[in-house]
């Protein structure tokens, strides 16, 4: 190496080692503000802001504190699966006819085996009995059985995390997870009669509705707190619904999962082929794939590409979940475990050069008590995505401020509308952003805020006050 050369690096090495004066590492006094008001203090924050190809962070508050991220820690499930598995990636569920074929009947059992596809949705589970009815299978005169073995996941009590087990985020994984087992309730008002009509969708026939909800005044704020679902029952469900709805609210949808996977996906298997002509004359269990026997239909996902946004742009907790569970079989034989996905995250890290000893990884949705990130190796590693190959795909999948998602009523009539890629974060005590902004010269910037502290609940405006000064900043 020339002496030159020699030189060059070293003073590379001396810029990256001295730490920026005091001025860079304090909060924008905008910032410091609004939390000084929402009564949040400092040491109950982390902030970690770095524009994309300088040598040292433009602040850095509480960076090495491990703290929860709630939903941003989505984005490291995202961007691992994305690299560990690749944009194009998709998930498949297979049928099966375990008996003889006769014409258009099965003498025997109808076997769905399913791998963990996160979008086998009512749309595309439709999809799937239109194709196998259009093999010529009319009849079946034995059972529906459910293969779900290519997960070993825990079950648990989806009611564990807050106390609401029929709530859509709470549905744990599984590699045969139809339509997420939810059941969507769309609440329609009704000003004449000062009532609300509810549709459900699917309807099962196991599901007796009672409605007695009254149409009320007032600002549509949580909305979901003024309903009381009052659910009894095991395979057949009586469902009561009552207390109030604002009428300023308009047309919402609450999603409710009341019956267990067996129940919901035969019900709504046997709906949807009824409707294709089709004919079913036994019940359903759970059981195995018939081995060496290939399959009627196969059904193929949505690319990896497309769930992430899903993930991301809307935060959806079923969904990240099963492809945290997805990582663990990349390179490991089925099922897959939470223990090797954990173990897989760790090994890409590891390859990644990235040191994260804080990290507690649950579920890789966030949706969690335990799961911790410091705010600094957040940003690493958004500054690791931004020079990664699928970057395009990765950053494309956050919220846009003002645009979609969960960002979609951020920032709105301001400059950061449109300009920042942002994913955001809420639990009970913890709120959190992290993503990246473009500012007004045109310059990449990445931005994390945690906040874990009992009034996380007022920290919006701060977080917000942090997105206007990283955009408008010389």
């Amino acid at each position: 190496m020339t002496r030159i050369k020699l030189a060059a690096v070293l003073v590379f090495s001396v810029l990256v080692a001295v730490p920026l004066p005091a001025a860079t590492q304090n909060l924008p006094g905008p910032v410091g503000q609004m939390l000084k008001q929402a009564g949040i203090p400092e040491s109950a924050v982390a902030i970690y802001v770095h524009e994309i190809g300088a040598a040292q962070p433009l602040i850095a508050v509480n960076t090495n504190t491990a703290m929860n991220p709630a939903s941003a820690m989505k984005l490291v499930t995202t961007f691992a699966g994305l690299e560990l598995l690749g944009p194009a990636y998709i998930w498949k569920t297979e049928l099966y006819a375990n008996g003889i074929m006769e014409g258009d009947t099965l003498r025997g059992d109808l076997v769905i085996k399913g791998y963990g596809d996160p979008r086998l949705n009512l749309e595309n589970f439709w999809l799937l009995t239109r194709r196998l009815r259009q093999t010529g299978l009319r009849e079946i005169t034995g059972d529906l059985i459910l293969d779900s073995s290519y997960f070993d996941a825990p079950g648990g009590d989806p009611g564990a995390f807050d106390g609401k087990p029929h709530r859509a985020y709470n549905v744990p994984p599984e590699a045969l997870l139809v339509n997420q087992r939810t059941l969507a309730l769309r609440l329609i008002p009704q000003p004449g009669s000062k009532t609300v009509r509810i549709v459900v969708d699917p309807l099962p026939e196991s599901l007796d509705l009672s409605n007695t909800l009254k149409l009320s005044g007032g600002k549509c704020n949580e909305w979901r707190d003024l309903l009381n679902a009052d659910i009894k029952g095991n395979d057949r469900i009586a469902l009561v619904l009552n207390g109030s709805y604002p009428a300023d609210c308009g047309e919402k949808t609450l999603f409710l999962s009341l019956h267990d996977s067996p129940v919901y996906t035969f019900s709504l298997f046997q709906q949807l082929w009824m409707q294709q002509g089709g004919i079913l004359r036994g019940k359903v269990r759970n059981g195995a794939a018939p081995e060496e026997v290939a399959p009627l239909e196969i059904h193929q996902s949505p690319p990896l590409a497309e769930i992430v946004r899903d993930i991301n742009k809307f935060s959806n907790n079923v969904t990240a979940r099963q492809l945290y569970l997805a990582l663990g079989v990349a390179s490991s034989e089925a099922p897959a475990t939470l223990t090797k996905s954990n173990a897989a995250i760790r090994q890409w890290l590891t390859s990644r050069r990235l040191d994260f000893p804080e990290l507690i990884v649950e579920n890789g949705s966030g949706l969690s008590r335990n799961e911790r990130i410091s705010a600094g190796h957040l940003g690493e590693l958004l500054l690791t995505a931004f020079q990664s190959p699928v970057m395009p795909e990765f950053v494309s999948s956050l919220p846009i401020s003002a645009v979609d998602g969960t960002m979609k009523k951020r920032s709105n009539g301001t400059a950061v509308a449109g300009q920042a890629h942002i994913k955001t974060g809420l639990l009970d005590n913890v709120r959190s952003m992290a993503g990246y902004v473009l500012d007004k010269p045109g310059r990449r910037v990445v931005v994390v805020f945690f906040v874990n502290h009992s009034r996380s609940a007022n920290a919006q405006p701060a977080m917000d006050a942090l997105l206007h000064w990283v955009y408008a900043r010389p």
